[in-house]
Parts: C-alpha cells; structure tokens; sequence
C-alpha cells in the first residue's frame, strides 16, 4: 500500500468517529457557546491525550481486557452517570444563571480539561469504535509501517478532531452572540437533556450486557 492510499484510508475511516454527533458534539456546542475557540482547543488536547494513550495500549496488546462483558458494564454505569450528572447540571445553569455578557460564568481552562477528559475517556461509544472500526486502521498502520506506521495514523486522524472541535465550538460562540440570552438559556436545556438521554442510553446498554 503506497502512502497516498494509507492517508485516504485513514482520514475516510476515521471521519465516521471525529465528526459523529455524541456526546462530545454537544458539550463543545454548550461551553464553546460561553468560551470559543478555547473549548474546542482544550477539549481536543484532552480528547488527544486519552486517545493516544488508548491506541498505544491497543497496539501492545494490553486492552484483550476490555472485551470483557464486566469491564464493558462498569465503562457503560460511570460514563452514563457522568453524562446524566453534566446534563444536570447544564439545565440547572440555564435557569439558575444570568445569561448576559457581563454576568454570564465563564468555566475555566482546568474545568474544560476535565469536561473533555470525562467526554473521552467515559464514552463507551468511543471505546467500542476503536475496538472494532479503529482496531482495523491499527492493523493497518503496524502492517504499512510498524510502530511508526501507527503514530503517524494518529496525526493523520487527530487534526480532525482539532479542526472540528475547534470550528464548532467558535461557531457556537457567534450563534450565541446573535440569538441573545432567551434563546440561549432554551439551547443550554436542550443540550442539557440529550447528554441525559445519551447517559441513560449508555446505562441502559451496560445493564442488559
């Protein structure tokens, strides 16, 4: 396989997990709408580091465990609690917090960090994606070019993460901007209340494991 065809493979393959609707997709709407570009900036480093750390541990063979039905179960109850709680606690901010500019709580650099460590790390759905669709490209990249074949399947995959992250997050911003406090208060419930139904989704799946 020539290298031209291992980037195509990589950046077609992976498209289906960076820019998927998740639960990701709507934090970063939520809290880029207070902050920008920042949100997505700070969830992608943090989206980078559990990321890299998983694809590492599938390339050595460290994660059989994962198949697992227990471990399925237990990454299934917290990031479904994690969800339901950050839901929440979204809705309760909409109608508990002044949405204008000058009072409006702007969340900070260490507390977007954790949100993008928590949206990555306890998203089952992330976790099944790089067992099954995402294992294949490991494959892929250790035949194309060893170790070094996957690392560079990363940094073919990640930018699009940043990229859209990123973008969608500074577009939140500017639709805040012109849809003025009434309307934000009512997109922040409702972003509140599908992280709440991903987060019952998520236990439901873990539960009839």
């Amino acid at each position: 396989m020539d290298l031209l065809s291992f980037v195509a493979i990589v950046v077609l393959i992976t498209a289906s997990g960076a820019l998927a609707p998740g639960p990701m997709f709507f934090a970063t709407i939520s809290q880029g709408a207070k902050t920008g570009a920042k949100t997505g900036l700070l969830f992608s480093i943090a989206h980078t580091l559990v990321e890299f750390s998983l694809i590492m541990l599938l390339t050595l063979g460290l994660l059989t465990i994962a198949n697992k039905p227990i471990v399925k179960i237990i990454i299934g109850i917290a990031g479904g609690l994690a969800l339901i709680t950050f839901g929440f606690i979204q809705i309760y901010t909409a109608y508990n917090t002044r949405f204008d500019k000058k009072n409006e709580t702007v969340p900070s650099n260490r507390y977007l960090f954790f949100l993008g460590i928590i949206f990555t790390g306890l998203n089952p759905y992330f976790i099944i994606w790089w067992l099954t669709a995402g294992a294949r490209l490991i494959i892929l990249a250790l035949e194309f070019a060893a170790l070094a074949g996957v690392i560079f399947m990363f940094i073919c995959h990640v930018w699009m993460d940043y990229a859209w992250l990123i973008g969608l997050s500074h577009f939140a911003k500017k639709g805040t901007n012109l849809l003025g406090s009434k309307w934000y208060r009512y997109l922040m419930v409702i972003f509140g209340g599908i992280l709440i139904y991903f987060g019952l989704n998520f236990l439901i799946d873990a539960l009839v494991l």
